[in-house]
């Protein structure tokens, strides 16, 4: 009995021991995600050069899913949704990429970017309010303190920028407030769908399913106004080449970085990196554009970190954290 006792208390430590580095692993590729986030702005921004916003992002999707197809073919990576509840990653891709991309690219037309990055930033909120609901997640006075902290960050920026809501844009601002929610809604299931299906079966549907609907978009897109034959013209520019597979190599990391992350971290807590990417585009801008820099961008950049490091440090509640990621854990 004692032996075996002893092998039952190791096994446990062992378990405990993995939890631990995945945590660590998770809050160290949630950082690393919202960096690349950041950097996509400026990818993204380049490559406006040569198409319009949306065949762009069909072009980001299509090299995105032919890279992560080579190895799934090759069987390097597995996936296998044999018996499982696809269902749910219908549902799941339904609201990000899909809707998510298509109420921001919308909304993005009738409103200004400034309003965007404003609304983009209240989507933590949406998300701990979303997993209070659906996922029971408990959140600390402190933790929804320090997240209003890095969202008062973000609109300070924009708002000092001179950005500002226009009443008479409301239908941009609707759509953009739709894609925040739509992504909150992804956050909070992830966690859920996660206990079903690995990452990188997560992470392959999405981008399959962003291709599919993006391609189809485009063709009709095009179809109605008679410029199919234009629709592959960008792709004879070889720096637009290198951009879109620059795009799809980022869409695919954050996919799975993103994924893995929220399937080890609460949504209410994981969520709130997202806001670092305005900070990283911010630098990138910077040195790499030539933007100017100004005391708001700073004052705003470190209101948007103290929040998040205090969404996650301060406001963390250790017990019901490792339990959570426990029980993740088991089921990955």
């Amino acid at each position: 009995m004692p032996i075996e006792e002893n092998e039952q208390t190791k096994a446990i430590e062992m378990k405990e021991k993995k939890v631990k580095q995945g945590i660590r692993l998770a809050y160290f590729l949630a950082v690393i995600n919202a960096i690349v986030i950041g950097v996509s702005f400026l990818v993204a921004k380049k490559s406006l050069d040569y198409a319009n916003p949306f065949d762009t992002l069909m072009f980001r999707f299509s090299a995105a899913f032919l890279i992560i197809l080579i190895p799934v073919s090759l069987r390097l990576v597995k996936v296998n949704y044999r018996g499982k509840p696809i269902y749910k990653l219908l549902l799941l891709a339904s609201m990000y990429p899909i809707a998510f991309f298509m109420f921001q690219t919308t909304g993005l037309e009738h409103a200004t970017s400034g309003e965007g990055g404003i609304i983009n930033a209240i989507t933590p909120v949406i998300t701990m309010l979303f997993a209070a609901v659906f996922l029971k997640e408990a959140t600390t006075l402190i933790q929804k303190c320090f997240t209003l902290v890095s969202v008062a960050g973000v609109a300070f920026i924009f708002l000092m920028k001179g950005s500002s809501f226009d009443v008479s844009e409301l239908t941009g601002v609707v759509l953009l407030l739709a894609s925040s929610m739509v992504f909150a809604g992804y956050s909070v299931m992830v966690r859920s769908i996660s206990k079903q299906f690995s990452t990188s079966e997560i992470s392959f549907f999405m981008v399959g399913a962003g291709f599919v609907i993006t391609l189809l978009i485009s063709i009709v897109t095009h179809a109605a106004v008679g410029t199919l034959n234009s629709l592959a013209e960008p792709l004879t520019n070889l720096s637009f080449v290198i951009l879109m597979i620059s795009l799809g190599v980022i869409q695919l990391c954050t996919a799975l970085m993103g994924n893995y992350v929220l399937s080890r971290i609460e949504s209410s807590k994981a969520v709130v990196f997202i806001n670092l990417s305005t900070v990283v585009s911010i630098v990138g801008g910077t040195f790499v554009l030539g933007e100017d820099l100004h005391g708001y961008h700073i004052v705003g950049s470190l209101l948007i970190i103290a929040g998040v490091i205090g969404a996650n440090v301060l406001g963390r509640r250790r017990f019901s954290q490792k339990k959570d990621a426990y029980n993740h854990a088991e089921a990955l």
